[in-house]
């Protein structure tokens, strides 16, 4: 969320492997109006605003891509296969700084 950027010291690390998670908007909406419904809250804020939720998503991708992050799209995923996703991009980068050495 462009109010609640990364901590500043994420990108002083030295090679970190960092994975941008995102979802469409969508399905976003759904899962925070769902929230909403279970702390009995209203379900019509700014929290499930269209507008607010596609900017949020531009902002998320913008930061993934100026940083050359990898990204992985949950809208259709589960868990599981984010985890398994991620663990290839470490195997694969390990493997490639081991062919680079």
């Amino acid at each position: 969320m462009p109010e609640s950027p990364p901590p500043r010291n994420l990108y002083s690390l030295k090679h970190p492997l960092v994975v941008g998670l995102t979802v469409g908007p969508e399905r976003l909406i759904q899962i925070r109006r769902n929230r909403l419904l279970s702390l009995n809250q209203a379900p019509e804020t700014a929290y499930v605003d269209n507008d607010k939720v596609q900017a949020e998503l531009s902002f998320a991708r913008r930061m993934f891509a100026d940083n050359g992050w990898p990204v992985i799209d949950m809208t259709r995923r589960s868990i599981e296969e984010a985890a398994a996703a991620i663990i290839n991009l470490f195997n694969d980068r390990e493997l490639a700084e081991g062919d680079a050495l």
